[in-house]
């Protein structure tokens, strides 16, 4: 290990042939021809590809683990290919349209035409890539599949095997020596990691939605523990012989941000490479982590382009995303000049909810966008957010251990409004029960007739339904359809390092101690919210939603009820007025 840091593990089932699309270890090379197809209903190859299967690369501890590799049939040392790695513990021949058919509602709108089935994944198609002379190379990282070793998530023994393996690639006699990294979420987040130790060979990464500190985006965030959605999926999908890290061991062991944890968190100052950057709005895991590596990448040649879809979705099935990518590596790794360099450095989308399709291809020259004016609502009497703070203090209170039972404060717009930016709230709040508190806070918008609406994830035109209403509930999760941005704090890791924080409005938790509180004591928190860029029209309104449960609806129905807050403990107050003046701080543009 790069470092010793006394990692807790569990054992993961290990692979079984016919499952999760293992079969067995194969070790030989096969040419699929144009036209072949892995289902009747998948994309047909428009073009031959040669694949190799379960091809060694060694690490620098003698470790071995095993990849896929498609490339062109012409592919070799006299006709060198440059590669795309794609990297994640999900198994390389686990493919994208077998998980979207078993665990998400309406394939979220990916077709099966869309997918060759050669996808690992979240990672990109051969069948997109191969014909324009990339080779792809799905890998098995440490502990997965048939590689040797214990499985590391997301910190530096990944990195480091990540960085092993580019330079392995880099030196196979198909290769041209110029390595890429591409793929979604895990896929992505590996690619910071392994871009901060800067590999000779790699030459550009494509994290496409990708958190950056899983202590505070994922794991952790406010200090909460929330690590079901994690455990379904790696019960679901990791396949290995000897175990992973334990998540929720290390965080039995110690509740704090530890070396641990600091690992999860690589440093964006050190990718020298080119980077194009995806994120979303309605993502609840990855949209802080896009944000923060396009804002500390410290070199001009990154781009940052917001999607109104799902990542899967907009990977797999949005014809101008796959085209894009290709051109981005077409540039970089076959250093073809083909103006990707005029490509606007930031592109923006306004979600509006309903029926309504997102405005998209905002072009700007930053983010957040230099010309945001931030307004300060504060929380008043009656549940009304206004430019004017109260004269007299008050009191609301809601019952933190009731998922139905929120504070509520809302501002009605009574002209057209854009809020595109990062919001932050800061309350005064108490608990006579008990010594801490975990506060959730959501901006909801509302209709004209003041009822909560939601925005589709993916276009109507991909789905059988065609109004939210016709959405089954057991549908409606966090995957398919977006409430509006969140913010997750807990009392006693309330402590800011103002050094640390990307942004004013998106403060930095060291996560450092523990500062429980005092009976009914009045504490002030700063809660980052996720970015937002949303729409209202004249008449809708903006609701904020303070709660002791989590507002989100989880992903999949198999942890249902398995993701409700059990620390809270009866009545939170949200105090506001003269002598504690609450507020939501906004982006306007």
């Amino acid at each position: 290990m790069p470092l010793e840091l006394n990692i807790a593990y569990k054992p993961i089932s290990p692979p079984l042939v016919g499952e999760n699309g293992y079969r067995g270890f194969l070790g030989f090379s096969e040419i699929l021809p144009k036209g072949w197809k892995a289902s009747d209903s998948s994309k047909p190859l428009s073009t031959d590809i040669l694949v190799d299967h379960d091809v060694e690369l060694r690490m620098r501890d003698g470790c071995k683990i095993y990849a896929d590799i498609y490339r062109p049939t012409t592919s070799s040392s006299d006709c060198p290919v440059p590669a795309i790695l794609s990297w994640s513990p999900f198994g390389k021949k686990f493919n994208g349209m077998h998980f979207l058919q078993a665990m998400t509602p309406y394939n979220m709108g990916v077709r099966g035409t869309d997918l060759s089935g050669l996808e690992k994944f979240e990672g990109p198609d051969p069948a997109d890539f191969v014909p324009h002379g990339f080779a792809i190379v799905n890998v098995d990282p440490r502990g997965i599949g048939d590689s040797d070793g214990l499985c590391h998530i997301m910190g530096p023994q990944e990195g480091q095997d990540g960085y092993d393996a580019i330079e392995h690639v880099a030196m196979l006699p198909w290769c041209s020596g110029r390595v890429g990294m591409a793929g979604n979420s895990h896929l992505a987040v590996i690619q910071w990691h392994v871009a901060q130790l800067q590999p000779p060979s790699l030459k550009a990464i494509a994290p496409w939605e990708a958190c950056s500190d899983l202590f505070r985006e994922q794991f952790v965030r406010g200090g909460v523990y929330a690590g079901a959605f994690y455990d379904h999926i790696t019960a679901a999908m990791f396949r290995g012989r000897r175990g992973m890290e334990d998540f929720a061991a290390m965080h039995r062991r110690d509740p704090l941000a530890n070396a641990y944890w600091d690992s999860k968190r690589p440093d964006m100052s050190r990718i020298q490479v080119p980077a194009y950057i995806t994120a979303s709005f309605n993502s609840f895991l990855h949209t802080m982590g896009s944000i923060r590596g396009y804002m500390q990448i410290p070199h001009s040649q990154k781009w940052l382009r917001f999607s109104p879809y799902q990542e899967w979705h907009d990977q797999w099935a949005v014809e101008d995303s796959k085209q894009e990518l290709i051109a981005f590596f077409t540039r970089y790794l076959q250093d073809t000049k083909n103006d990707w360099e005029k490509t606007p450095r930031v592109r923006l989308c306004t979600l509006r909810f309903g029926a309504l399709d997102a405005i998209t291809d905002q072009v700007s020259e930053d983010f957040p966008f230099p010309q945001t004016t931030y307004k300060t609502l504060f929380l008043r009497e009656g549940g009304s957010l206004d430019p004017q703070p109260a004269k007299e203090s008050h009191t609301v209170s809601y019952n933190s251990e009731d998922p139905g039972c929120i504070a509520s404060f809302t501002h009605v717009f009574t002209t057209r409004t854009v809020l595109t930016g990062i919001p932050k709230v800061v309350l005064y709040m108490s608990c006579p029960d008990s010594d801490d508190m975990d506060v959730y806070v959501m901006i909801r918008k509302l209709d004209t007739n003041g009822d909560a609406m939601l925005c589709l994830n993916v276009p109507w035109s991909s789905i059988t339904p065609k109004a939210l209403a016709e959405i089954p509930q057991e549908m409606a999760s966090d995957l398919l359809v977006y409430k509006g941005p969140v913010g997750i704090l807990r009392a006693s890791h309330r402590e800011i390092d103002a050094t640390q924080s990307m942004h004013p409005n998106y403060p930095f938790h060291p996560h450092s101690r523990a500062q429980p509180l005092q009976p009914s004591e009045v504490v002030r928190l700063e809660i980052g919210i996720f970015a937002m860029s949303i729409e209202y029209a004249p008449g809708e309104a903006l609701q904020l939603q303070v709660s002791g449960q989590s507002p989100q609806e989880v992903s999949f129905r198999e942890i249902k009820g398995r993701t409700g807050n059990h620390a809270n403990r009866g009545d939170h107050h949200v105090h506001f007025g003269t002598q504690y003046p609450s507020h939501l701080i906004l982006p306007f543009v």
